[in-house]
């Protein structure tokens, strides 16, 4: 199979053999992908500087199966640069990524999504724009959260009440002697409506999502969660 200039963008890269990439990408029409990008590590090849993280693409392959021949780079506009303090934001996207996708499953409207959270972490904050991608991707993975209404009762969800999310089944009143990740009703519309704009709320869907994430990575941890605790141990003494 040969596949000719498709919109994609590089996930990760590590060095393969001693002039070569291995590359994990994400593609518009067929997800994510196993690339070999063979001599792009050699000083004289132009793709070492091209083929990066966060750099809108045009990709060309060849090949079946988990891991394809790059054929062909080339970078589709400037992209707007990450800020320093957001790069770790967008590594941790990327991570979670080539850990939860599966490979050649075409998931255009996550894609989008996620060329849309490059240019939000270029100007925002990061944190509101984090979470409604986590969402966007537990949907595309099929585990989408529910936020509209009581699991047990079908009421819609009250803003002022308070709630358990339980991970299988959705959000409980509070008082209904179940466990499960502490939420109140505003944290529950916020997230769907993406209007995450209020910093307690904020703290509340980021528990919501980073649990139901955790449950989808099944133990595995990541390595982008640990640079993060890292970064926080020195500002915190």
């Amino acid at each position: 199979m040969r596949v000719l200039l498709q919109p994609a963008f590089i996930l990760h890269r590590r060095p393969y053999r001693d002039t070569s990439l291995l590359l994990e990408a994400f593609s518009h029409e067929h997800g994510r992908l196993g690339l070999v990008a063979r001599g792009a590590a050699s000083v004289r090849s132009r793709l070492k500087s091209v083929l990066q993280p966060f750099v809108p693409l045009l990709l060309s392959w060849s090949g079946t199966g988990d891991l394809a021949a790059l054929t062909a780079a080339e970078e589709t506009g400037r992209p707007a640069p990450l800020p320093p303090g957001q790069v770790l934001a967008g590594l941790y996207v990327n991570e979670l990524l080539v850990r939860l996708l599966p490979r050649q499953d075409p998931l255009p409207r996550l894609f989008i999504a996620y060329r849309m959270l490059l240019v939000e972490l270029a100007a925002a904050d990061a944190e509101p724009p984090l979470r409604r991608f986590e969402k966007r991707l537990l949907e595309a993975l099929g585990y989408g959260l529910s936020l509209d209404r009581d699991a047990a009762s079908g009421t819609p969800i009250v803003a002022e009440q308070h709630y358990c999310y339980v991970l299988d089944r959705g959000p409980l009143v509070a008082d209904s002697g179940v466990s499960g990740v502490p939420i109140s009703g505003r944290g529950l519309l916020a997230l769907r409506d993406g209007m995450l704009t209020d910093p307690a709320v904020l703290r509340e869907v980021k528990r919501l999502t980073r649990a139901a994430l955790a449950e989808q990575l099944r133990g595995r941890v990541l390595k982008t969660r640990e640079l993060y605790r890292v970064k926080r141990e020195p500002e915190s003494e």
